[in-house]
Parts: C-alpha cells; structure tokens; sequence
C-alpha cells in the first residue's frame, strides 16, 4: 500500500532533509511524516499531531456513520419480511406437544409472533387450528403470491400445504385504526373469495370454481364462510378489528385422494380470538 502524504505537511511544508513512514495508531493507517532537525522539530511534532487528531475525527464519523446506517436498516426494514410486527421475531413454536383423542395437534399463534406485515401494526390476534401428526412450520417468503400478507406456512409433504393470510379490511371498505368489524360488512362470500383468489391461487376465479359455500357462526360469536374450489383447495375466512383472516389448504390429486377427510378437519377448525 502506497504511504499516504500528510494534508497538513503539503499546506505548510517543514524544510526537512528527508521523510519517513509510520503507523498511525488509532486507524492502522500508513502515513508520511517529515524527519526533521532540532530547528524544526517543534513545527513537524505539530504537524503530526494534527494529522492523528484528523485521522481519528474522521474515523469516528466513519464509525458514527455506519451505526446510523444499521439502525436505518432496522427501523425501515430492508425489505417487508424482515419488518418486526410483534415483540419477538422469528418463527415460534405454537404446535401443542401432545395431540387431542382423535390424534390431532392444535396449533396457536404465539402472543408477539413477528410477521412481515411493516412497521405500525397493531399486534395480530391469535388464531388457532387442528392439524394431524407430521405438519411442520416453513419459512414465508416475500415472493409468495400473498407477500407481505402471508402470516403462516405449514405443510405435510404426504397431504398438502397451508398458509394463513391476515389482511387489512382497507382492501375491501374504508375503515378507522383499530376499527371493529365482522365479516359480513366486508362483503358477501362470493366478494371475499374473489378478491383474495388471485393472491391464494395465482389467477383469479373462473365461473365454477367455487364447489361450495359455507356460512358459520361459531360457538365465540364469530362469523366465518368456508369455501371448497377446484381442483382441491379448501378456504376458511373471518374478520375481527380491522383484518381479515384467511387460511387455506391446497393439495394434488394424489393427497386429496387419501387425505381430504384430514384436509377438512384442518378447515373447519379455524378459528380467530373475537376482541
């Protein structure tokens, strides 16, 4: 590495017969300093000494700089997923550790799960539902047809997959932070599947997708519609505060063949904390 010339040496220049290198202490820097005579010791020291004040100011704003840079990053996110919603980030644990008398885990969203829902959400309600022995958390990705609206991944490689959307009522009515609503006065069930398809199954519905239609109010007080579409895909939704929470399974021909019965009870047990 070529010595680096002291900007105070080249604006006042000491006359001194020759110039050493040495190593400034605070940055590790190689820097060129005069080697001078007793007449002009004083005013070399000088130099010097102003050259490592310099050095080592511009350190510590290098330093200072990249600080705020890391704290802009967290703040702001570099990208939706990495947002923290909650109070602890990552993937929780919520899966009950033993299963019910037919043989079913119940899964819970954990108070303070994070999600990639952006800076300024209120804190999700938990949500909860049955899933068989073998279903297991996988990671969201921000390149999901849901984005940063996908809360939940879970999947079974022998039956299928499930993902849980939470949404904000805003897609659909305008509402207040922090607004109460019911699923009904977001719009009717054949509003609420349309306007969601495109982001559940990649494209939006065609005339006779929809199997059939559900309407359940359950033993909470909540409002929920269940949809079956093609070719297997199974769809529970309902709105509490001002989201909406939808999940849904989708498996092949081949899963569906021997699991759709599990597939069902996965669906039917959805269910949202009514705040």
């Amino acid at each position: 590495m070529a010595p680096t010339v002291s900007l105070f040496a080249k604006r006042h220049p000491v006359n001194c017969p020759q110039r050493v290198a040495f190593i400034a202490p605070s940055t590790g820097r190689r820097l060129v300093a005069p080697q001078c005579t007793a007449s002009n010791l004083d005013q070399g020291r000088t130099i010097v000494r102003e050259e490592h004040e310099a050095l080592t100011a511009f350190s510590r704003r290098e330093t200072l700089g990249l600080s705020i840079a890391a704290v802009t990053t967290v703040v702001l996110g570099a990208r939706p997923s990495q947002a923290i919603q909650g109070l602890t980030a990552g993937r929780i644990p919520g899966l009950s550790k033993e299963p019910d008398e037919e043989g079913f885990y119940m899964y819970v969203r954990p108070e303070g799960k994070s999600g990639g829902h952006g800076v300024g959400w209120s804190e999700i309600p938990p949500y909860k539902f049955r899933v068989p022995k073998g279903w297991e958390e996988i990671p969201v990705s921000i390149a999901d047809l849901g984005g940063t609206e996908i809360d939940l991944r879970y999947q079974n490689k022998e039956q299928g997959d499930l993902a849980v959307v939470v949404a904000p009522v805003l897609r659909f009515m305008d509402v207040g932070f922090n607004a109460k609503v019911n699923l009904e006065s977001v719009g009717t069930p054949q509003r609420v599947i349309e306007g969601f398809a495109p982001e559940l199954f990649g494209r939006p519905l065609d005339e006779g997708d929809v199997l059939s239609t559900e309407v359940a109010t359950r033993e909470d007080g909540g409002l929920y519609y269940l949809w079956e579409l093609k070719p297997h895909n199974l769809v529970a939704a309902t709105a509490t505060k001002n989201r909406v929470f939808i999940l849904t399974l989708t498996s092949s021909a081949r899963q569906w063949k021997k699991h759709a019965a599990d597939l069902r009870v996965i669906q039917q047990s959805f269910r949202v904390r009514q705040d």
